[in-house]
């Protein structure tokens, strides 16, 4: 008879057993934790000042770095202030003055204008003289001295871009010795003087005087004005001539009937004359011109 529950197995069979039953426990038993080491639990404990000490360490290598490639303190002597002067004259752009900013706007107005005479034995006429024109409006209409183009038997004008035309003598003013000339042919792209009344201006303005003087071709000169309503009487004629602009701007023969134009290369007179003490007729620094609200309406064109 046998023992109710008691096993059959063989003691060899329970051991085996028994060992199989020890791996299925282990296997579904939960890893215990592990205990932190000392050094990842002191920086877990001081995580935040931890950081924020390594911040400003950070930052302080950085200043002094910078500091390190930064160069220090320079004492500058005249010698370098001289230097950097001269160095920023010589690369920085030249900005025009203000008398080529006039001359630049008035020139493609201003002519030469040339007058011929017949002799006799001689097929071609003969140049006479040389004096100066401003156009003052888009047909072509030109100002100069009477006693430029006065006696001539030809009178031929000479743009800006070289363009020669003959013209014709439309008006004059012997009292304000003023002359108006039409040619017969201007250029496509002719620019007309811009009038300005001398309304405004004062001794001392700075002025130029654009013409060709002596006929060596075009030229500027600069001044300014030294007075205004002077009277002018040419010693040869009875002529007196009133009201006038006197101008201190270099002007010499051939100059007449040329533009005296303030320093935005508006028109305020007409170079009509220069005071010569001597027989040279060389300038002595006192030249004359008609004001242009006086020379514009003797041609008709007065916008004044």
């Amino acid at each position: 008879m046998s023992r109710p529950n008691a096993s059959t197995e063989t003691p060899k069979a329970q051991a085996a057993k028994a060992k199989q039953a020890e791996v299925e426990t282990t296997e579904s038993a939960p890893e215990a934790p592990r205990k932190p080491g000392r050094i990842s639990a002191f920086i877990k404990r001081h995580e935040r000042p931890f950081l924020v000490s390594s911040g400003v360490a950070a930052s302080l290598v950085a200043i002094l770095i910078a500091w390190a490639i930064l160069p220090g303190e320079h004492h500058y002597t005249q010698n370098d202030i001289d230097k950097a002067v001269q160095y920023t004259l010589e690369h920085q752009p030249k900005k025009p003055s203000q008398e080529a900013i006039a001359y630049a706007k008035i020139s493609p107005s201003v002519v030469k204008v040339t007058q011929y005479g017949h002799e006799k034995g001689k097929k071609e006429d003969v140049r006479t003289g040389i004096g100066t024109g401003v156009v003052i409006s888009e047909n072509g209409t030109i100002l100069t001295n009477l006693h430029v183009v006065g006696g001539a038997d030809k009178v031929k004008v000479t743009f800006y871009n070289g363009l020669e035309s003959e013209a014709q003598v439309t008006g004059v003013r012997p009292e304000l010795d003023l002359a108006v000339l039409q040619p017969d042919t201007v250029p496509d792209d002719l620019k007309p003087a811009t009038l300005r009344s001398t309304k405004g201006l004062h001794m001392g303005d700075k002025v130029i005087a654009v013409g060709h003087p002596f006929g060596i071709g075009k030229s500027v000169s600069s001044g300014i004005i030294s007075g205004f309503r002077r009277e002018y009487r040419e010693d040869e004629k009875d002529t007196l001539t009133s009201n006038l602009i006197q101008f201190d701007a270099a002007a010499n023969p051939g100059n007449s009937g040329g533009p005296l134009t303030t320093m935005d290369g508006d028109v305020v007179g007409i170079v009509t004359a220069i005071f010569n003490p001597n027989e040279q007729r060389t300038f002595v620094g006192i030249g004359f011109a008609v004001p242009i609200e006086a020379a514009a309406a003797a041609a008709g064109e007065s916008p004044f």
